[in-house]
């Protein structure tokens, strides 16, 4: 019943969101406003869970991903989900701050090796999380996006779909398939 109500949440917040966007579009600059505001909101929490750890870069990423969304809102096609869409800018937006944190951090790196002698198995797991990642970002996104929503990300099948606007099987077939390929580039054989 909660998963139900859940649902018809999101179903409810997705509809009014695309409903002001499209008035927005049509000239409305009041529904846009409106739009903006509650997109804002959105953003940020959606923000904050992948931040936990940077939350001072939450602010930034959610200006950030506004202004592209403004700025490419003459892309938006409103056959689709507009949360897969606004959600892929706000994850590009998210990837390339932490690309430029990553790549300040290498240069910020010590030289010296002793960092080595107190490493923990914590470090070795992000490590391992950070190798993982990079071999799901290269498969297709009919593969990649079914196993970060459902496996990382905890979504359901349905809520995966809805998201990214596969059909169900297409999430499962996905999940199968793509863990298939991922286990092959682990291996090194694909």
């Amino acid at each position: 019943m909660q998963r139900i109500n859940r649902e018809a949440g999101f179903r409810a917040r997705e509809d009014r969101l695309k409903a002001l966007l499209l008035r927005g579009l049509a000239g409305d600059n009041a529904a846009y406003q409106v739009f903006l505001t509650e997109l804002s909101a959105h953003l940020r929490a959606f923000l904050r869970k992948r931040l936990v750890r940077l939350p001072d870069e939450v602010e930034d990423l959610v200006q950030e991903s506004l202004l592209a969304i403004h700025n490419q809102r003459h892309t938006y096609d409103p056959d689709q989900p507009l949360s897969a869409w606004v959600q892929a800018i706000a994850r590009y937006k998210l990837v390339d701050m932490l690309r430029r944190r990553a790549g300040h951090e290498m240069l910020n790196d010590p030289l010296d090796e002793e960092s080595g002698l107190f490493s923990t198995a914590d470090s070795d797991a992000a490590e391992a999380r950070r190798d993982v990642n990079k071999l799901i970002a290269e498969l297709p996104d009919n593969l990649r996006l079914p196993i970060v929503h459902t496996k990382l990300e905890g979504l359901s099948v349905k809520e995966a779909a809805d998201l990214s606007g596969m059909s169900e099987s297409a999430i499962k077939i996905g999940v199968h398939r793509g863990l298939k390929a991922l286990a092959a580039l682990i291996r090194g054989t694909l």
